[in-house]
């Protein structure tokens, strides 16, 4: 007879509170670890970035979010940090969020958001002039 065992992982996490995302509209909803993963995963797709840095990205995301003091937390504040947290594993990643994020609607949008990182050489935030 043959074992038929498998192995399995399973991944524990430490919730230090309840987040509520307070959305650009003012709506409230639950902080959701899993759809913050797959907007990150979007951005990342077919991107050759290793899943652990992927994961140690999206933990440091929901940590300084935790870590604020308050359980309220805005979608701005999320995006920023996500754009944070690309800029520094991939940027081609890292434009395809901000596309999303900033709400790109043009060629433009591009050139400008672009041109902007290439002579500041600092983070976005907020909105271009």
């Amino acid at each position: 007879m043959q074992c038929l065992w498998g192995r399995f992982t399973t991944f524990e996490r430490v919730q230090l509170r309840e987040l509520t995302v307070v959305k650009k509209t003012g709506r409230k909803v639950p902080f959701d670890r899993e759809k913050l993963a797959r907007s990150v995963n979007t951005a990342l797709r077919k991107r050759s970035v290793e899943p652990e840095r992927v994961e140690r990205m999206i933990s440091g995301i929901v940590r300084q979010l935790e870590s604020l003091g308050d359980i309220e937390v805005t979608s701005d504040q999320i995006g920023e940090y996500v754009m944070e947290g690309l800029k520094g594993l991939d940027d081609v990643a890292f434009v395809r969020f901000a596309s999303v994020y900033k709400n790109f609607s043009a060629a433009d949008d591009f050139r400008s958001f672009l041109a902007h990182l290439a002579d500041n050489n600092s983070p976005i935030s907020g909105d271009e002039d």
